[in-house]
């Protein structure tokens, strides 16, 4: 069984954060609509080390992208061209360091912003160079995507809970409300996403500290919510489950039915 799929990554998201702060997905939970883990972040608890890690299933020690400035595609088999190689359509509505990973590196903007093309691994793209482009305009553009390519594999991934963090610090209520924003951006959107067939998970990369930095081996660096919406969920308690984050990319191939080599909890899905 093949499900249409959307993972939302919202950059710079500490767990702690979501639990308190996203009363819509937390509504979700309390209706048994949705479901929230704790996961544990790979280290270093960096960004473009950590797309690579969900997106692959590779931790960053073993993949070579270990820290934010190495710029080159991966040498991963990744969901997106596992997808696009098994017949799936892929698109992106992401920061540009994704496409530098899975399309074509280093990234220019008037070449690159917007991709239309069955040759590359993210196949329809909108990609973004500014840590504060607004959410609101990212989920515009990944509706988009999705309304006018219906892809089988859709990653929306906004930026603005880490650019907060990074000016105010974890425990500032500009971060917290950062994430309230985000998950109001959310419940325009889900409802549409589920009824269109979707299988829905959100996530983050990695957390954020006082520091107004996060990289490290703190928890509120490295713990992080993935909440999961669909029916091809067991939505079982956490404490029943391991969710390890470099099972993300093996979830999502079993939910379009990729044949891999990804690692993924079967306690999560129906089989």
């Amino acid at each position: 069984m093949s499900s249409k799929t959307i993972l939302v990554v919202l950059d710079g998201l500490n767990y702690q954060v979501a639990h308190d702060c996203m009363g819509y997905l937390t509504g979700l939970i309390e209706h048994q609509r949705a479901t929230l883990y704790k996961i544990q972040s790979e280290l270093p608890s960096m960004s473009r080390p950590l797309y690579e890690c969900l997106l692959t299933g590779i931790s960053p020690v073993n993949s070579g992208i270990v820290n934010n400035d190495i710029v080159r595609l991966s040498n991963q088999d990744s969901i997106f061209s596992l997808a696009t190689s098994q017949g799936k359509t892929t698109a992106a509505a992401a920061y540009h360091w994704v496409s530098e990973l899975y399309n074509i590196a280093p990234y220019h903007a008037t070449r690159d912003r917007f991709t239309n093309s069955k040759q590359l691994n993210i196949q329809h793209g909108c990609f973004y160079h500014w840590d504060h482009y607004p959410d609101e305009a990212l989920f515009l553009d990944a509706e988009h995507l999705r309304r006018t390519h219906q892809p089988d594999f859709l990653l929306i991934h906004p930026m603005n809970i880490d650019d907060v963090g990074h000016k105010f610090g974890l425990d500032s209520r500009q971060y917290r409300n950062s994430a309230r924003t985000a998950d109001i951006i959310l419940s325009n959107y889900i409802d549409d996403w589920v009824n269109d067939g979707y299988q829905v998970l959100i996530t983050s990369d990695h957390g954020m500290n006082n520091d107004l930095s996060h990289g490290g081996n703190l928890p509120e660096e490295r713990d992080v919510p993935l909440f999961v919406i669909g029916e091809r969920f067991t939505h079982q308690a956490s404490d029943n489950i391991q969710i390890k984050q470099t099972d993300i990319c093996g979830v999502l191939c079993q939910l379009l039915s990729l044949k891999h080599n990804k690692t993924y909890p079967q306690e999560l899905l129906v089989l």
